[in-house]
């Protein structure tokens, strides 16, 4: 007996696990054909290098494309080969032979596992340094790079605060440009500067007619202006970079501390990187529940055949990865903090699973 249920693991194991393959090679051939018919005249327009397509953008552009997708991947996998199961009368021969419904699901959750931990680390890891290649590929030969930045309002150190009326991307120019250093509540010390551009090479702002004032607790505040003066602060031209594309090319514990750091200064962007951090996180738990509902639906043996059960499946998998799309507009509107909303998704469908998989076995 004990032979037989080790094999019965394999079966379903292999089964499951070669039609997830089979089911991603199919749709990926399928969205990189419609992605290709719908970006060629860019690719033509800006001369694009046949090598840069297939090396630098759908090379990289796959991996994401796979782990978003992952939960629709799993629901169509467990939906279309148990329901052939059950069509066959396998999984009551199974049930018939001693095996309990609750052992049948060790090996789909053994499976989905492996998925998870494989969606785990797309995310966190081997995504945002492809995203890295990608989003240049992009910049370059899509649709270019721009920044309309105003009115920005930094701590950019405890007690350092900066303000930047406006950021022209062309030149790496802040305009209007004031920075303050407070020391509890009160100012010690102001520079404003009509503009500051950024150097590169020495990594600092170079002030154009700027004037500084320390104050002093009397009537002696001393005042320096000039036409021009080097400084270094802890801001780069690469936080008025900073927007949803950016933070998908950090790792988890580069995102971590862009976090912090954004929390610090008091960034309203903080919430892209939140939602990013959030999002890879919570989807790799999709694979456990997308895979019990899927044997939940399909494990019975139907008239109508396996069609229903796909629809339903597909049907359901949609909602789940829409749900948890439009969770980030609770983030954006401020309805919920990003570790609930982005989550919550997985909480609904949970409760979902756990009455489908209560209600399976009868």
């Amino acid at each position: 007996m004990e032979f037989r249920i080790k094999k019965l693991d394999w079966y379903i194991f292999k089964k499951f696990i070669l039609t997830f393959v089979i089911a991603l090679i199919l749709i990926i051939g399928i969205v990189i054909i419609f992605d290709i018919s719908e970006k060629i005249d860019n690719f033509i327009s800006h001369q694009a290098p046949l090598k840069e397509i297939i090396f630098e953008y759908y090379l990289n552009f796959i991996p994401q494309f796979v782990n978003m997708f992952s939960p629709l991947f799993v629901f169509i996998s467990v939906i279309f080969f148990t329901s052939r199961l059950a069509a066959n009368s396998e999984i009551i021969a199974i049930l018939s032979s001693g095996v309990s419904y609750h052992r049948m699901m060790v090996p789909y959750m053994v499976a989905a596992a492996i998925i998870a931990a494989m969606s785990m680390g797309l995310g966190l890891y081997v995504i945002p340094r492809a995203n890295v290649h990608r989003l240049a590929f992009e910049g370059q030969y899509i649709k270019q790079r721009s920044t309309n930045v105003r009115n920005v309002h930094y701590q950019i150190a405890p007690g350092s605060f900066v303000f930047v009326e406006s950021f022209s991307s062309w030149s790496n120019t802040a305009y209007r440009f004031t920075l303050e250093q407070v020391e509890g509540n009160r100012v010690v010390s102001k520079t404003s500067a009509e503009s500051a551009v950024w150097d590169s090479t020495s990594g600092s702002w170079k002030l154009k007619k700027y004037f500084t004032r320390n104050y002093a607790d009397g009537l002696g505040d001393k005042v320096v202006s000039g036409a021009e003066k080097d400084t270094v602060i802890a801001l780069t031209i690469d936080d008025f970079y900073r927007n949803k594309s950016t933070v998908e090319t950090l790792t988890i514990g580069e995102l971590n501390e862009l976090v912090r750091t954004q929390k610090m200064r008091g960034d309203v962007s903080v919430k892209y990187s939140l939602i990013e951090k959030h999002t890879r996180m919570a989807l790799p738990f999709s694979a456990f529940i997308l895979t019990v509902m899927g044997v939940s639906l399909s494990s019975r043996k139907k008239r109508g055949g396996t069609g229903w059960n796909i629809a339903i499946g597909i049907a359901l998998a949609f909602s789940y990865i829409l749900f948890l799309r439009f969770s980030q507009m609770f983030v954006y509107t401020d309805l919920l903090p990003p570790g609930i909303a982005l989550w919550l998704p997985n909480v609904i469908f949970v409760i979902i699973t756990a009455f489908l998989y209560r209600m399976a076995p009868k």
